[in-house]
């Protein structure tokens, strides 16, 4: 499944609320990237996401023969090599393992809190069958995470290094998500570092253009 050359209208499949498809979005955005993007619901009966990933998840990436990358990190990671411009992922070294840290960090805040989403407003499940231990859970994890990226980023001006890199981006991603889906969490109150770096992400325009 090795990936051609990049063709122009390489095509996107993805949900305009999913924050791993924004964090593509995100990344091609700042690489200067061409794309195509096609919205797809999920969980819709009629998806036909499962033809191009067997997962039925989105992001999932076409490129030109038809091949599909899926899995958001694994995008990124592709689509970083495809241009000099503006890298986001360091090559090799403690530089990469402390960005990608910060990717899986991001990634699994938002895993967490889609869980404890899925769990509390699921359409298909009564009430009772709900379980709040489990959604106490998931969102101890969320709130563990912040901790740790407030920890983490400090009086930085990024999250690794001192230029944007995928971290910020993934972190960015995360954030927004909290505001889209649990708004009532007011995450800014105690996480100042936090704040500050969102205040600043939020007025690029790869963040704007994605909101």
């Amino acid at each position: 499944m090795a990936p051609k050359l990049l063709h122009k209208t390489m095509k996107l499949i993805g949900s305009l609320t999913s924050p791993f498809v924004r964090k593509v979005r995100i990344v091609m955005a700042e690489k200067k990237l061409d794309y195509h993007l096609t919205i797809e619901e999920v969980w819709s009966e009629t998806t036909t996401i499962s033809e191009s990933n067997p997962l039925g998840q989105v992001p999932c990436l076409i490129m030109e023969g038809g091949e599909a990358l899926f899995d958001s990190r694994v995008i990124v990671e592709y689509l970083d090599t495809l241009s000099p411009v503006g890298k986001l992922i360091p090559s090799t070294g403690r530089e990469r393992a402390e960005v990608k840290t910060w990717e899986a960090l991001a990634d699994g805040l938002i895993d967490a809190s889609i869980l404890a989403r899925q769990e509390k407003r699921w359409p298909s499940r009564l009430e009772s069958e709900r379980s709040q231990a489990w959604i106490d859970r998931q969102m101890a994890k969320v709130q563990k995470s912040l901790v740790a990226m407030e920890k983490g980023l400090g009086d930085k001006v990024f999250c690794s290094g001192i230029h944007l890199s995928l971290a910020d981006i993934a972190v960015g991603c995360a954030l927004g998500y909290l505001d889209l889906r649990f708004e009532e969490l007011l995450w800014r109150e105690s996480h100042p570092a936090l704040t500050k770096l969102y205040e600043k992400l939020s007025l690029r325009s790869s963040f704007v253009e994605t909101l």
